[in-house]
């Protein structure tokens, strides 16, 4: 489980919620379903920098001011407060955290019906509805747990609506129940022997990377670097703070590492194994580069031993598709089936090996808390179906990792190949534009330490190492470049940003100016980013994998409103990319769109879309279309364009009502003859 370090060290106040939500709704259940499941061992990895965030929270010293919002009652709350509520406490899933609750669902259509705007939405909110939102807002994120066990929790959800300042007060108590169960949780099942605890360097750096930016030339030879970044020393201070603090929290030092991302590389391993750790893990795309070969089950199936230079880290490398069935695909199958499919596929995978009479060892790692939100009640109904038959089975037995590994014996690696679960690269935290401007100033705020440290006290320099550990975290790289989108990006500007000027804060210097203005790049009205690397989508209509789409071209339209305000639905985004055989397009969409026509335009070329035999085209949630490359032509004389003609469900009924009519819409795809 891991979650970025929110709290600004200066101000000692969190600019987002996200540890306090997750630790409410996902980390005590994760490990309290285990309960009614004793043969059932498992290995949770917990990220120091999000520990010590829960426990702040539990002791009610933590400076949230979205809690703070959600607690004042709802009469006293200035403007800006009101704002503040409208404008973050509806950023939860739709489906499964919002309309699961018909008063939240019903406050929701309202803030929808007001454009999303806080200024509009103040003057439709009342009161009575705003407290409804505060109090709903974080009920929503209750465990399962609670929910179904706890009569206060079970009370305030069927009481549903027009809640009270009583209820409100109710809520938050239970709040800090919950919170302050998580840790000795773990603790409890760590001493029983029922979960392993493993854990990653303190802040979630990207190790390699911290080591020597240079390294990721070796993963992806062209991509572009900033200025070098080579601090080892820092690794390893993050490698062996993460393994005390983890010692001092639950009574036992991790033999265990999950590396950053899955991160890894020949120094990052060496650093490791000095710090104290005996096993580490990544992802079996990183083996296939390692190994050169195509990573199926006969080689992930199993552990090995790295040795390098008199030092040795038993490794074990994750099953990436059964890994991201649980993460992207099972939360739109009910619990039976998937957990059907899930064992199925294990079963086949592995039988020719157990045909020959030999045991296998089936490494499944995945986010501990990102993917359950869009299961139905927060996937605990599939996690009970899939514990009871491993329980039940006699041919299977769940592990944690250090019992596993006493059973199996390794092959040899003499080298790793340097790089994370995503791709065996890098590319989501090094080379974008808005990547390597932040590692150069993250390089800027190093340097200028080691050249003053030594003038300031040893509580200025430890609070500027300290701020400087937090900013060589993954997380802001993760939302630099054009990889991932969130609504919170501009916040993880600002955060990443403020840690390194309290580099210079705590050091007696003035910030530089840089640091005042946004690294993200914006008041671009139409993104085009043109495609980086072959893809092959599964042609479903659906986000099969978050990942599928990865190296996709992209165009962001404007969907900007000008002064008057427009609720019409919208095309939010086009995919696109190519492998050697075939055009993948993907459309994403607000509901209420009808395609007219849809086609591909190159040269003299037409290719319809729609209702074509030798084109795959799937619609459900959004639409995916595979079309063969023969069909269409590439060329740097040609460039594909794809032509839309709709109706939204408001142009429809405009044109019903004569008004209106069919909306053409032409998009040039950047695809070269080298996608």
């Amino acid at each position: 489980m891991h979650q970025p370090f929110y709290k600004d060290l200066v101000t000692g106040e969190y600019r987002l919620p996200w540890t306090r939500f997750h630790a409410l709704k996902d980390y005590y259940g994760m490990v309290k379903v285990l309960e009614d499941f004793p043969s059932v061992h498992q290995t949770f990895n917990l990220v120091p920098s999000m520990m010590v965030q829960i426990a702040e929270y539990a002791s009610g010293a933590a400076a949230d001011p979205f809690l703070d919002c959600a607690v004042k009652p709802a009469e006293d709350l200035t403007e800006a407060e009101r704002e503040f509520v409208l404008r973050y406490f509806f950023q939860a899933n739709a489906d499964h955290l919002i309309y699961r609750y018909p008063r939240y669902g019903e406050l929701f259509n309202v803030w929808k019906s007001c454009g999303a705007n806080p200024q509009v939405g103040r003057k439709h909110f009342s009161v009575q509805d705003l407290r409804d939102l505060q109090v709903l807002s974080q009920l929503a994120w209750f465990d399962e747990e609670f929910q179904a066990h706890d009569e206060e929790v079970i009370g305030l959800i069927a009481k549903g609506r027009d809640f009270s300042l009583q209820d409100q007060a109710l809520m938050v108590r239970k709040e800090r129940e919950i919170l302050a169960a998580v840790i000795p949780a773990y603790k409890e099942f760590a001493a029983r022997g029922q979960i392993e605890i493993s854990t990653t360097p303190f802040y979630h750096p990207i190790l390699p990377l911290i080591c020597d930016s240079n390294i990721a030339t070796v993963s992806h030879p062209w991509v572009a670097l900033p200025n070098r970044f080579q601090y080892p020393q820092d690794a390893l201070h993050q490698l062996k703070t993460a393994r005390e603090f983890t010692e001092r929290t639950f009574g036992k030092a991790p033999v265990g590492l999950w590396p950053s991302e899955g991160s890894v590389s020949d120094e990052a391993l060496s650093l490791a194994a000095e710090a104290g750790f005996e096993w580490a893990a990544s992802d079996n795309g990183v083996l296939a580069r390692t190994i050169g070969q195509d990573g199926g089950p006969e080689v992930t199936y199993r552990s090995y031993l790295w040795q390098q230079k008199g030092r040795e880290m038993r490794m074990i490398f994750r099953d990436h598709f059964l890994s991201d069935q649980v993460g992207f695909v099972y939360s739109r199958m009910g619990a039976e089936e998937a957990a059907t499919h899930f064992l199925d596929r294990i079963r086949e995978n592995t039988r020719d090996a157990l045909e020959r009479g030999a045991d296998v060892l089936v490494p499944i790692i995945l986010d501990g808390e990102n993917a359950w939100e869009y299961y139905d009640h927060n996937g605990r109904p599939f996690l009970r179906e899939l514990y009871r038959r491993i329980s039940e089975s006699s041919d299977l037995s769940a592990l944690t990792v250090s019992e596993a590994l006493k059973l199996d014996s390794p092959r040899t690696l003499d080298h790793i190949h340097p790089g994370s679960w995503i791709n065996a690269n890098f590319d989501i935290w090094l080379g974008a534009e808005e990547d390597n401007i932040s590692w150069d100033y993250l390089l800027r705020a190093r340097e200028k330490f080691d050249e003053v440290a030594s003038q300031v006290s040893e509580q200025q320099r430890a609070l500027a190492f300290e701020e400087l550990m937090i900013a060589e975290g993954s997380d802001w790289n993760w939302w630099y470049g054009p990889e991932h989108i969130s609504e919170n990006r501009i916040e993880f500007d600002e955060l990443y940003r403020q840690h390194l000027a309290n580099v210079y804060r705590a050091l007696g210097l003035v910030p530089p100016e840089e640091l005042s203005r946004p690294i993200l790049k914006s008041g671009i009205p139409n993104l085009n980013q043109p495609a980086t690397h072959p893809i092959h989508p599964v042609i479903d209509g659906e986000v099969t994998s978050y990942f599928e789409w990865m190296g996709a071209g992209r165009y962001q339209p404007d969907n900007r409103s000008g002064a008057m305000h427009s609720a019409e639905p919208r095309i939010r985004g086009v995919y696109y990319g190519a492998d050697n055989e075939n055009l993948y397009v993907r459309l994403d969409f607000d509901d209420g769109f009808e395609f007219h026509a849809m086609e591909l335009r190159s040269g003299e070329k037409r290719v319809p879309l729609l209702n074509n035999p030798e084109v795959q085209f799937a619609k459900n949630r959004i639409v995916e279309i595979r079309v063969p490359l023969e069909m269409v032509g590439i060329s740097a004389q040609n460039p594909i364009y794809l032509r839309l003609e709709y109706l939204s469900s408001v142009a429809s009924n405009l044109a019903a009502a004569g008004g209106g009519g069919v909306s053409p819409s032409t998009i040039c795809l950047l695809v070269s003859g080298e996608a």
